[in-house]
């Protein structure tokens, strides 16, 4: 099994991620780890953390001559404003965030909540994403995430390749696939930051050239919508999810819902197997697997909760009203949003692929990929060269 854990604090001496159960013979490049955090870091609304940190992975272990070799992997992102011993502890729990529930269960100070319920925690997670996508680009699998709405502002879909669309997205200071509208989106937020406040937004994730199969009808736990969805739900933040049509399915009737079933003989040596469907409703995703169509989701991201104009909060050692506690925090972290979930969507991908196709090394994956196509291939009577 493919997983991970993370370690580390806000302002502690670094992030960890481990990864486990990562095939062996992957060639890794440090490179697009670090494009990923650097990504992570930039978007219009940030706060002045993102000027402190360089965030750069060290790989710790499970390398040999550049190639993992089965055994864990430790990424380590160091945090240079690493003072969590010297910071002074709040008092005001803010609303929104989990100062007041996580103080109370711990018994223990706010400080040593806010240290790990921090969005500085997800530097590891993105560090695992961008590990793990080094797996999924030799299948031709492709994962890409982008920002569709900031506060009240929807973002115009532009069609195009995903090339054109990720040239677009990177173009924007706000992650969106319409660079013309930043400066709209700009104004807003700088509005907001006028008065004190913070703006949330949606993020989108498409998934390319994912094969049938990739989840599990039999049991609950093995559904990848549903694992996909607990994945993004895990960040902070993140108040929502859709797959695909998502809450409209809900208003329609079955018939403008549901993707109907065509064939094209051209594309049997594809891992669409030849099947396509006119719409993609169902964002890719029928019966907690995959059905070969882009797996597309949105997820819903509330503003920042630490507000330059506070809300009415309670001292804890007086149990008076007081303003809740403020620190350096970001305006609007949409643009860090859509990288964030764009990896953590990578990696629950990989995990179904691994549990799929085997994974303990990527030429046992890369056999039994070839196997299951010329086997569903055969099944179908439709065998048009290899894939």
């Amino acid at each position: 099994m493919l997983r991970y854990h993370t370690a580390g604090e806000s302002h502690g001496k670094a992030l960890v991620a481990l990864i486990d159960g990562f095939p062996a013979g992957v060639e890794i490049r440090r490179e697009p780890i670090d494009a990923e955090l650097l990504r992570r870091q930039g978007g219009y609304g940030r706060g002045g953390r993102q000027r402190i940190e360089a965030d750069r992975v060290e790989i710790l272990s499970g390398l040999r001559k550049g190639k993992t070799i089965g055994s864990p992997i430790a990424l380590m992102v160091a945090n240079r404003d690493h003072r969590i011993d010297r910071t002074e502890d709040i008092t005001a729990p803010r609303p929104g965030h989990g100062d007041l529930s996580g103080s109370i269960k711990y018994l223990d100070s706010i400080c040593g909540v806010l240290e790990r319920a921090s969005a500085r925690e997800t530097a590891a997670r993105v560090a695992a994403g961008a590990l793990v996508r080094q797996l999924l680009t030799p299948f031709g699998i492709d994962v890409f995430g982008y920002v569709v709405q900031v506060g009240p502002i929807v973002v115009r879909p532009l069609p195009g390749t995903i090339d054109q669309q990720r040239a677009r997205r990177d173009r924007s200071e706000l992650y969106t696939l319409d660079p013309e509208q930043d400066a709209e989106i700009k104004t807003s937020i700088d509005r907001i930051e006028k008065r004190g406040d913070t703006l949330g937004g949606v993020v989108e994730v498409r998934v390319e050239g994912v094969p049938f199969g990739l989840g599990s009808h039999a049991q609950w736990g093995d559904r990848l919508d549903g694992r996909l969805a607990q994945a993004v739900m895990s960040v902070q933040a993140i108040k929502g999810i859709d797959i695909g049509l998502g809450f409209e399915a809900a208003r329609r009737c079955g018939s403008e819902v549901h993707d109907p079933i065509h064939y094209d003989p051209a594309l049997a040596d594809t891992p669409s197997l030849g099947f396509t469907r006119p719409t993609n409703n169902a964002g890719g995703l029928e019966a907690g697997m995959s059905n070969s169509q882009p797996i597309v989701l949105r997820a819903a991201v509330k503003p920042i909760c630490t507000l330059a104009n506070p809300l009415d909060s309670v001292d804890l050692e007086t149990l008076r009203s007081a303003p809740a506690s403020h620190q350096r925090s970001d305006v609007c972290a949409m643009a860090a949003a859509s990288c964030i979930v764009e990896n953590v969507v990578a990696f629950e991908i990989a995990r179904a692929m691994v549990d799929k196709f085997g994974g303990d090394s990527l030429a046992e994956i890369r056999a039994r990929w070839t196997l299951f196509h010329d086997m569903a291939r055969e099944k179908l009577g439709s065998r048009v060269g290899t894939f």
